[in-house]
């Protein structure tokens, strides 16, 4: 080579013109980027995200006020108003003075206001005050619900003869503790302003609207079941737009649509200004890991109704706790929800499809960046997919033959290449997975779960800087290693992210063929990937070094921006629900997993380019040592820790209880007091006892649950049932003052004519939140009981949750039981009643062991007793 040659080799355009030549050595093929642009690069993409993309998350509309009354528009200083008026209220738990009396005259006379002023020509408004009876099997367990009160408003458009509804629901009753003005005193208060700027509007609807202020959700959606089965305006419901909350502020997310009704999610697009949704978010509610449900799913599970399922959920942390205050919610934020809601609900009240809401089909369905909507029929998503892989793979083929045919190689020496970084691609993607995961599993191990919870910002260091090294590490060694000396540098950096693709796309394949319409969230990064490469290849660009670069930078902003955003919105909804998602699931692994995937599908290509610099080592080297010094961090440092006081609370559920154990003769063999904990996450007791709370004799309820009828204690709800091998038990020395009654009294015990079978006939007389235990001897068989006959089915013991909103007179209960000798004067059956006090402070002896908590701990607590007997 001579001199002219050799002196060009050294210079970047040398090496874009070097690629149809042999020969060239590859130290001299690396650009000699300045050490200062290497760090810039991924700055550049970091600066992207914080000021995009995070901004673009909390954007916020305007809010309204008064002075825009007549406008017809949504005010969010009127509804704001209102909810600072329900916030006053306190606790709103069914069966209390605030949720039975305060909180339902409060709806009552608000909407008594805004009835005043309907424009009677347009709109006829009708409340009606329901008191709902009835009962359902759920999740193994029946419900049964005594007098829980719904408020439901009915407009009418003047002249309208569609006998076709659209059902807005909320709840307005609340955990204990908690006030509930995010979950849902938002969701309320919009509802009645959406209500007023309807009915003194004259713009014409088709059908009539349906608003359920429902009195009690947190009970396993028991009020929404009162208005399905009994209330006279439900069967002509079709369509339900559910609104909850798993936070508090930001924006409202649509997590949930249909079932099989792909011309609603075209509604949300044309009608909702801000839209905020995704299939992924509706994909992973319904596998059921997310430790809360909604009144859509009674809707849609046991009556004739499609529709929405939106909720609010930003700031999860105070999520039914004490702190779920009016003040950390702006206006701005019930704007949003209300321009939504306003907006699709009277695009619904004139939609043709109410009349027959039978179409079937799924939709793939997506915001960007809360800009617009994108969605499509989720068949026509399958094609999509399996499309935009197939062209990705074709193209790659096509440019390993263009790469072949300047380097005068065969192109079977090519393809043998680059089935060598296509290993490696693979291993670049399993390590850009694994590492994070493996940082998660190690902080577990060794007791330092969650310690992102109240400083997000680890994350970055925990799970995205080592997900990025995995990404690149594998490229950048061979890269550096290799002796190929056939085809250019630029053309080896161009294979690697070929690889990555081929990676995607058969990703892609894979999990389009199991069948996740979440699929779209790969082929789109793909698709980003296929324009640049097509654009490449047809104006030879990719021939000449690195020019193909730029064209791949710029299309990559829209993936980058998009995916980044879409796993920010996990992390940011996901976060505080590993706070209440139990001791037995590793919580990091699941923030870790979703942090690599976000990193892979947002950084996968981009990362790749670093090696584009002959100091890329040193991108890498700053990477490890981020990691390494969030790590520190994390695990040595209190800002690991990962409860702080208000804001980023650790959740701590345990009853005060007196269990009373009476034999078949009627002594007592057991009466005994503690404290039953059902701590929430991965930590459990261990900050309790670094904080130096007496724990001292706590044990695990796991052998009472081998002895015991369903361990012997009275479970509140459901949540306790899943997991009471893992409740704990404190015993208390000064036994817990018993209610003044006894819940259980026997009526009747009569053989029958058969002489087989015994009917006991009982009173029981439960407080407004009871649990009631049925178990027959194995000897002995419930043939028929007053209970639903349906739950008979089930295997015992049978268990049933029972709540009363305004009518607490006793429940009786009769039993058959059969047994084949006939012999009744020996037990056949226990049974347990335990009644949950949850509008008492409890004993004094219980309110000193309260104080002794951090303040990073809230406390969700209150007496209960539980009564065990043999018949």
């Amino acid at each position: 080579m001579g001199d002219k040659d050799l002196l060009l080799s050294e210079s970047l355009d040398s090496i874009e013109s070097a690629s149809t030549k042999k020969n060239v050595g590859i130290k001299s093929q690396i650009p000699k980027v300045p050490w200062y642009l290497d760090g810039g690069f991924v700055i550049f993409w970091a600066s992207l995200f914080l000021t995009v993309v995070v901004p673009l998350f909390y954007r916020l509309p305007e809010a309204n006020t008064l002075e825009d009354v007549g406008k017809g528009v949504f005010i969010a200083e009127r509804a704001q108003e209102n909810l600072y008026d329900f916030a006053k209220i306190g606790t709103k738990v069914v069966g209390s003075d605030g949720n039975e009396n305060k909180t339902v005259q409060f709806i009552l006379k608000e909407l008594a206001l805004i009835k005043e002023n309907v424009l009677e020509d347009y709109f006829e408004m009708e409340i009606d005050h329901q008191l709902a009876y009835g009962s359902y099997v759920r999740g193994g367990a029946q419900y049964q619900y005594q007098a829980v009160q719904n408020i439901v408003v009915k407009i009418t458009p003047k002249g309208s003869t569609s006998q076709n509804y659209l059902l807005v629901n909320s709840h307005f009753d609340s955990k204990p503790t908690s006030p509930s003005v995010g979950d849902a005193g938002h969701m309320i208060v919009t509802m009645m302003e959406v209500i007023r700027i309807i009915t003194t509007s004259t713009e014409k609807l088709t059908h009539s609207i349906i608003f359920l202020f429902n009195g009690s959700e947190e009970n396993s959606l028991q009020a929404s079941d009162g208005f399905l089965t009994s209330h006279k305006w439900a069967p002509n419901c079709k369509v339900v737009i559910n609104l909850d909350a798993a936070g508090s502020g930001c924006r409202e997310l649509l997590f949930q649509t249909g079932p099989n009704n792909t011309w609603l999610v075209k509604y949300y697009k044309e009608s909702a200004k801000h839209p905020f949704a995704t299939t992924m978010a509706e994909e992973i509610f319904q596998t059921g890991i997310v430790p809360s449900d909604t009144d859509f799913a009674i809707f849609t599970d046991y009556g004739d109704i499609v529709g929405y399922d939106i909720g609010l959920v930003c700031n999860g942390f105070v999520y039914h706790t004490k702190y779920d205050q009016y003040d950390i919610i702006p206006r701005a934020s019930i704007q949003n929800t209300g321009d939504n809601l306003l907006a699709l609900a009277k695009a619904l009240a004139n939609a043709p499809e109410l009349a027959d809401t039978t179409e079937t089909g799924k939709a793939v369905f997506f915001d960007f960046l809360g800009l617009f909507l994108v969605s499509y029929s989720a068949e026509n998503g399958k094609t999509l997919n399996y499309a935009v892989a197939g062209v990705a793979i074709i193209l790659v083929y096509v440019s390993l033959l263009r790469i072949a045919d300047v380097s005068n190689v065969t192109p079977a020496q090519v393809q043998g290449w680059f089935v060598l970084i296509l290993v490696l691609q693979v291993i670049a993607f399993v390590l850009g997975l694994a590492l994070p995961i493996v940082v998660a599993y190690v902080f577990d191990k060794y007791g330092l779960s969650l310690t992102y919870f109240s400083t997000p910002a680890l994350s970055i260091g925990l799970y995205v800087c080592p997900s990025l090294v995995g990404l690149a590490l594998p490229s950048y060694i061979y890269l550096r290693l290799q002796k190929n000396e056939k085809i250019t540098y630029a053309h080896q950096l161009q294979m690697a992210l070929h690889g990555h693709a081929i990676v995607l796309s058969i990703l892609g394949i894979a999990i389009n063929y199991y069948g996740l319409r979440s699929t779209y969230i790969i082929t789109w990064t793909l698709v980003f990937y296929v324009i640049p490469m097509a654009l490449n290849l047809l104006s030879t660009l990719q021939d000449r070094g690195y020019s193909w670069t730029g064209i791949l930078k710029l299309t990559q902003v829209v993936p980058f921006l998009y995916n980044s955003y879409l796993f920010y919105t996990f992390i940011v909804i996901l976060t505080p629900m590993m706070g209440r998602f139990g001791q037995t699931t590793n919580p990091d692994l699941i923030i870790s997993a979703l942090a690599a995937l976000g990193t892979i599908l947002s950084m996968g290509f981009l990362i790749l380019l670093i090696n584009v610099s002959r100091r890329s080592g040193y991108i890498l080297f700053a990477l490890l040592a981020a990691s390494a010094a969030t790590i520190y961090i994390a695990s040595s440092t209190d800002i690991g820790f990962p409860y702080r006081p208000k804001t980023n609370v650790e959740r701590v559920y345990y009853l005060h209880v007196r269990r009373t154990f009476y034999e078949y003769d009627g002594t007592i063999s057991k009466d005994e007091s503690g404290y039953l904990f059902n701590f929430q996450d991965r930590r459990g007791s261990a900050p309790l006892l670094e904080a130096k709370v007496d724990l001292t004799g706590m044990v695990s309820m796991a052998s009472d649950c081998t002895k015991y009828m369903m361990c012997g204690v009275p479970y509140p709800d459901s949540r306790y049932v899943k997991n009471r091998l893992n409740g704990t038990w404190l015993p208390r020395e000064i036994p817990i003052e018993p209610a003044t009654d006894e819940p259980l009294v026997l009526l009747n015990k009569t053989v029958l004519e058969d002489g087989k079978t015994v009917r006991f006939e009982f009173e029981i007389r439960f407080t407004d939140h009871s649990t009631l235990y049925i178990e027959p001897y194995v000897d002995a068989t419930i043939t028929k009981w007053s209970l639903l006959e349906s739950y008979l089915s089930t295997t015992p013991p049978y268990y049933m949750f029972f709540t009363y909103g305004v009518d607490g007179s006793p429940l009786t209960v009769t039993i058959e039981i059969q047994k084949s000798n006939g012999d009744f004067n020996v037990p056949v059956c226990e049974i347990g009643v335990g009644r949950q006090f949850m509008h008492s402070s409890g004993d004094i002896t219980a309110q000193e062991f309260a104080k002794t908590f951090p303040d990073s701990a809230v406390l969700i607590e209150w007496p209960a007793d539980y009564h065990r007997y043999i018949f």
